[in-house]
C-alpha cells in the first residue's frame, strides 16, 4: 500500500535520496510518511522515477564491498515547473513537511542575506506571484505554495531546509519573508504565525552515479534501476525548531541549538572539502580520496584543522572523535567524490566555509595559513589552474584575479588592506604546470 503524502520535497537529487527519503523509509512510522518530490526544473529525473514508481536503489559503499536496498519512501515525483501540483500538494491540510536540498545560489540571496529584489529572476516571479503564473526560483515557489495553503486554509506547516547554509532556516524564512512581502504583503503575517522554519545540519557524502553503478544493480539485483544512488555508510541529521503539523520518527538528532554542530560540518567537512577541491586538483588529482593518499595535501587539510577546529564551539574530544571519522570517509577509496564537482559554485561556497576562520584567526592575531592555502588554491583555480571553473557567480572574481588585494576588496572588504594575509595568499598560489 502507498504511503499517503505528507512530505513535499524541492531539490530531486542524489543527496536528497541518499539522505532524507533514506531517513523517511527507515522511519517506523514511514508508511504514513510519503515523500512528493520535485526536481529544480528539468524532467528527466522526474519522468524516470516516475516510470519506476518512485522507486530506486540506494548504493551504500563501504571500504569493502556495496549494499544495495530499495528505497519506497518517493511515492510520487514532479518535474520543478509543475507549480500546479506543488501548489496542489500544500493545499492538502495533511502534508506537514516541506523539506529542502538546494544549492547556497538557489536562495538567490543579496550580500546581506536578505532577497536579492535586482535579481530578474525574483523580479519575475513577483509579478508570477501575483498574477498566479509559474515561479521559478526557490523564493518564488516557496511563496507561491503557502499562499495556495492559506488559500484553502490548510493549517501549519514545517518548512526545513537541508543544504549548507549557516544558518539554513532562518535564511530561508528571510527570503520567503523578503519576497512575500514585496509580492503579496497579506501572506506576511499569515506565514509567521502559521510556518516553521526548521534549521538543519545534514551530512552524507554522495558522489555522481555512473554507468558501471547501473549496470551493477541489474546484474547483483535483476532491477533495471535507471537512477540508482550511491552513498557512503555515514550519515548524520542535526535538527532544530518546531514541526507544527507533525513530523516522521526519524532516527536524527534534534537539539535546541543547531550551530555547533553547523559550523563543524561547514568548517572541517565542507571547508575541507574545498581546500582539496582547489589544491587537490591543481596537483592533478581528481578524486578526493586521491588527494587524501598525496601525503602533501593530506599535511595541509590537517593544518586547515587545526585552525578551523579553534572556531568550532564543541568540546575538543567530540572534534577529534570528528576529524577521525572525516579521515575514514575521506579516504575510502570506494568513493569516486569528484573534485571538479565539489570546487563547483565557489564563490558561494568560500564566504561560508573558509572566510570564518580567517577572520577568527585574524582577531586572535594570527596570520591564517590554512585560510591562505585555501584562498590561494580558489585564485589559481578561478585564473585556470586544477577544477574547471563551474559557477554563475565566478565572472566577477575572474576578472579581479589577477589581483590578490582586488580580489578581497570584493571577497572580503575589510581583508583588502590585510598585508600578511596578502602575502600569504601569494607566495601559495599555484602556478600552471
Amino acid at each position: 500500500m502507498t504511503a499517503p503524502v505528507r512530505i513535499v520535497h524541492l531539490g530531486l537529487g542524489g543527496f536528497f535520496r541518499a539522505h532524507q527519503v533514506w531517513y523517511t523509509g527507515a522511519a517506523p512510522d514511514a508508511a504514513g510518511w510519503g515523500i512528493a518530490a520535485f526536481t529544480g526544473r528539468s524532467p528527466e529525473l522526474a519522468d524516470r522515477l516516475a516510470a519506476q514508481d518512485g522507486r530506486y536503489t540506494l548504493i551504500v559503499r563501504g571500504p569493502g564491498h556495496d549494499e544495495m536496498a530499495v528505497q519506497t519512501a518517493v511515492v510520487a515525483a514532479h518535474p520543478g515547473t509543475d507549480l500546479a501540483a506543488w501548489c496542489g500538494y500544500l493545499s492538502r491540510p495533511e502534508v506537514a513537511v516541506v523539506t529542502l536540498t538546494v544549492t547556497e545560489a538557489g536562495y538567490r540571496r543579496d550580500r546581506t542575506g536578505g532577497l536579492d529584489l535586482d535579481d530578474p529572476a525574483v523580479r519575475a516571479d513577483l509579478d508570477a506571484v501575483r498574477t498566479g503564473a509559474s515561479a521559478v526560483t526557490v523564493p518564488g515557489r516557496l511563496v507561491a505554495g503557502l499562499a495556495a495553503r492559506r488559500a484553502a486554509g490548510a493549517g501549519p506547516l514545517a518548512v526545513v531546509s537541508c543544504d549548507n547554509l549557516p544558518g539554513n532556516g532562518e535564511a530561508t524564512a528571510r527570503v520567503v519573508l523578503d519576497l512575500a512581502a514585496a509580492a503579496d504583503p497579506a501572506l506576511v503575517p499569515w506565514i509567521r504565525d502559521t510556518v516553521s522554519f526548521v534549521t538543519t545540519m545534514a551530512d552524507r557524502i554522495t558522489p555522481r552515479t555512473t554507468p558501471g553503478d547501473v549496470q551493477a544493480v541489474r546484474e547483483r539485483t535483476g532491477f533495471a534501476d535507471a537512477v540508482p544512488v550511491v552513498t557512503e555508510p555515514f550519515s548524520e541529521w542535526v535538527l532544530g525548531g518546531d514541526f507544527p503539523g507533525g513530523r516522521p520518527a526519524w532516527d536524527a538528532r534534534f537539539v535546541a541549538d543547531v550551530k555547533p554542530h553547523e559550523t563543524r560540518k561547514l568548517l572541517l567537512l565542507n571547508g575541507g572539502h574545498s581546500l582539496l577541491a582547489y589544491a587537490g586538483s591543481a596537483r592533478g588529482h581528481g578524486t578526493i580520496a586521491e588527494a587524501m593518499a598525496d601525503p602533501v595535501c593530506r599535511d595541509w587539510l590537517a593544518q586547515w584543522w587545526d585552525e578551523a577546529s579553534r572556531h568550532v564551539p564543541l568540546p575538543a574530544g567530540e572534534l577529534a572523535d570528528y576529524r577521525a571519522a572525516l579521515t575514514a570517509r575521506f579516504t575510502n577509496p570506494r568513493i569516486r567524490h569528484l573534485l571538479a564537482q565539489i570546487a563547483a559554485d565557489g564563490s558561494q561556497k568560500i564566504p561560508i566555509r573558509v572566510l570564518p576562520v580567517i577572520r577568527g584567526e585574524r582577531a586572535a592575531g594570527r596570520t591564517s595559513a590554512g585560510g591562505a592555502r585555501v584562498l590561494a588554491a580558489w585564485i589559481g583555480h578561478l585564473r585556470g589552474i586544477g577544477a574547471p571553473v563551474d559557477d554563475a557567480g565566478a565572472a566577477p572574481y575572474r576578472e579581479r584575479a589577477g589581483s590578490v588585494p582586488d580580489l578581497l576588496a570584493l571577497l572580503a572588504p575589510e581583508l583588502a588592506g590585510d598585508r600578511d594575509l596578502i602575502k600569504a595568499i601569494e607566495s601559495q598560489v599555484p602556478a600552471r604546470g
